[in-house]
């Protein structure tokens, strides 16, 4: 695998892990909201990118739980 294609797979992951974690604190937040569940599905990246601010609070930080 060429350095191209290993970034490019590390983008890619990092991506859909940041769309998870939003996917899922959106799905926590409406149940205990009481909002219909068809509201925790909502995804609008602009062409494909995540928001700066989106990216920064989802991504995973470098911290290690003791």
């Amino acid at each position: 695998m060429s350095i191209q294609e290993k970034s490019r797979a590390l983008m890619v992951r990092q991506h859909q892990q940041v769309k998870n974690r939003q996917q899922s604190m959106l799905m926590r937040a409406t149940q205990e909201l009481g909002l219909p569940q068809e509201l925790s599905n909502y995804w609008n990246p602009i062409q494909g990118k995540i928001d700066p601010t989106t990216q920064t609070l989802y991504s995973s930080s470098h911290a290690s739980m003791s």
